[in-house]
């Protein structure tokens, strides 16, 4: 990352890391560093329409790339820093995972097990053939085992001739990864490495107590449902469902024979996941198109068709929690679910996940890490993928041994609201709108507050 302004002079450019979201409904570039309070100090960040993916997949490089380089260009103007590489997020119904056990035999068992080991053991299982056309995205070591000895978590340090491990292996199809390697090299920059999505909200939301007690994390982003299992700190399971909001938008669409932009709007400002909330006389008034006579939608038909798809969605996570045993004494997950993601957003959604798979649930936010005076809207669930990227990346940047030093002030640019008036409610309360305008890069700082406004019209994650 390259100084574009002298403003943050005093930073080093490995002082900070860049965090590239790319969503089915947004794209979203946050640049950020670590104060010294171990918080993290937003020092810019952008979004924009992704008009060139579907569920997690890239079908229009061209769009993407638009999209990419116009989320990062806020982020550039709002930092003045230059923006040269990314950490960028993957998902897509093509990702899967399996479990796989291999092994070393050390020439010199009379040392001790060093970095070096790990890394060979490591090597050996990405050197796995996969099925025609996969590619290998992450192997997460979970046990190891010495000379026999298991359940052994940290091997660095003992003795033992024969080093084995059980690896949890994370697969995607070879041409999906380099179509989001081809995206971003197109827009002008390079990713230092692609993440799992859901292992990089993971890191924004979840606690290590509730690693530790066994904990599912899912992320109901706009094209997909991602799904992730922890226990005993460690990585268990893995999930990627093609479903996430945009078929719950779609469900409006075709059951209320209305425009695509409508439903989005119903399901952010009057929808909810539990149709027993709503009364019969409650009515949402839907402007007609082009002079033509305007529809009336009663609140409850609009929550049931929401419920009827979130429970879909709910069932399908609840298959992968069961594929994982979490009846097994060994693997319950004594701290339930947390939901994050734009769809974690959705009315009563909580109490929903939690009457049809028994466990308890809350929503996951990014608060906790971000420093005081951070943008509001980057502690929403919406962008807990994007946090976390930003915070795999400043990981890498300490792995690689660079120091990062608090050294910048943090502009602090909060977006102002504005509520677009196509729905109107009767005999309703009216929520806040979290709807967004189509992306427009702000030329100067001082105006960039009033480019945010560009969202209003937008799908969000």
């Amino acid at each position: 990352m390259e100084h574009s302004e002298n403003k943050n002079q005093a930073a080093k450019p490995g002082d900070y890391a860049v965090g590239l979201d790319l969503g089915t409904t947004k794209i979203v570039a946050i640049i950020g560093r670590y104060n010294e309070y171990g918080k993290l100090e937003i020092i810019g960040y952008g979004k924009a329409r992704s008009l060139g993916i579907h569920r997690g997949v890239v079908n229009n490089i061209l769009q993407t790339v638009k999209s990419i380089e116009s989320a990062v260009q806020q982020a550039e103007t709002t930092s003045g820093l230059k923006v040269s590489s990314v950490v960028a997020g993957i998902a897509g119904q093509h990702i899967r995972s399996l479990q796989h056990s291999d092994y070393i035999t050390r020439e010199n068992a009379d040392s001790v097990i060093e970095e070096n080991d790990i890394k060979l053991l490591t090597e050996n299982v990405e050197k796995l053939n996969m099925l025609p056309g996969e590619k290998i995205i992450h192997v997460l070591p979970q046990e190891y085992k010495i000379d026999g000895q298991a359940e052994i978590k940290e091997p660095i340090g003992m003795y033992g001739a024969r080093l084995e491990a059980n690896f949890h292996i994370v697969v995607g199809q070879v041409a999906s990864i380099r179509n989001i390697g081809r995206c971003i090299e197109t827009a002008g920059l390079s990713d230092s490495t692609i993440t799992l999505e859901p292992l990089a909200s993971a890191e924004a939301v979840l606690s290590q107590e509730e690693k530790e007690a066994g904990v599912v994390l899912v992320d109901i982003g706009g094209g997909t449902t991602d799904v992730a299992i922890f226990k005993d700190n460690i990585i268990r399971h893995t999930a990627v469902i093609p479903f996430g909001g945009n078929v719950i938008t779609n469900d409006i669409k075709e059951g209320c024979s209305i425009i695509e932009k409508q439903a989005e709007q119903l399901k952010v400002r009057f929808g909810s996941a539990w149709p027993g909330e709503n009364k019969e006389n409650e009515i949402v008034s839907i402007p007609g198109i082009k002079g033509r006579e305007g529809k009336e939608i009663s609140l409850k038909r609009l929550s049931q068709i929401i419920h009827s798809r979130v429970v879909e969605i709910i069932e399908q996570v609840y298959m992968e929690i069961k594929n994982y045993g979490h009846t097994e004494p060994s693997k319950k997950l004594i701290a339930g679910i947390v939901l994050t993601g734009g769809g974690a957003q959705l009315k009563h959604i909580r109490q929903l996940v939690e009457y049809v798979t028994g466990m308890d649930t809350r929503i996951g936010f990014s608060d906790e890490n971000l420093a005081s005076g951070s943008p509001e809207e980057l502690s929403t669930p919406m962008y807990a993928t994007g946090i976390g990227l930003l915070m795999e990346g400043i990981r890498m940047n300490k792995k690689q041994g660079v120091e990062v030093k608090p050294e910048s002030p943090i502009h602090d640019h909060r977006e102002e609201t504005a509520v677009d008036g196509d729905v109107q409610a009767e005999d309703a309360a009216q929520p806040s709108n979290d709807l967004e305008t189509e992306s427009r890069p702000a030329k100067l700082m001082d105006k960039f507050i009033n480019g945010l406004k560009k969202f209003i019209n937008d799908d969000v994650k």
